[in-house]
């Protein structure tokens, strides 16, 4: 069993971090953080906009800036952007403050969950599977390494991740003097 203050939810886009987070908040009775959303909420412009006008390098830097603010704080289940674990100093904030989380989706998923999406700016202009199929292959070891625990999500309803979520981390999280609210 491994106590930490914090959940941290790490994988690829669409894999379902945000839906899960929410959930799991609510349940543990935590502070659910969406890390693009506040990224967002701090540059006051949209996750879109912020690639567009100062690319990638300066999104994953206020990236940075941002899970470094909110890390240390106790007691929040965080959604992470799929590519926050690309930077090592992300990767040791996540494993110092929390426990990690990793969903694990098979690209066939992740496609069907991701086709039409607009608001995704590495999926602009791109054969999609072929995209999805490279960011797995660059993402998905890290993911696995810096895990504490996997969860494989695919086409069940948010009821059915979060029963499965909640099972896996009774036997491998304790948040200090929280019990799930059933």
């Amino acid at each position: 069993m491994n106590p930490s203050n914090n959940l941290f939810l790490i994988g690829p886009m669409g894999a379902g971090k945000t839906v899960l987070g929410k959930r799991l908040a609510r349940r543990y009775g935590l502070q659910f953080i969406d890390l693009d959303a506040c990224i967002s909420t701090t540059a006051d412009t949209s996750i879109r906009d912020i690639f567009a006008q100062q690319g990638e390098p300066y999104f994953r830097q206020l990236e940075s800036a941002e899970l470094e603010r909110i890390s240390p704080n106790s007691g929040i289940v965080m959604a992470t952007g799929g590519g926050a674990v690309l930077a090592e100093v992300n990767r040791q904030l996540l494993t110092s403050y929390g426990f990690v989380l990793y969903l694990e989706i098979d690209i066939s998923t992740q496609l069907q969950r991701l086709v039409g999406d607009t608001k995704r700016p590495l999926l602009d202009g791109v054969d999609l599977m072929a995209r999805l199929q490279g960011l797995s292959q660059q993402r998905n070891p890290i993911y696995q390494r810096l895990a504490d625990c996997t969860l494989r999500v695919g086409s069940d309803l948010p009821i059915g991740t979060e029963t499965r979520a909640l099972a896996l981390l009774a036997q491998r999280w304790q948040f200090p003097g929280k019990e799930p609210v059933t």
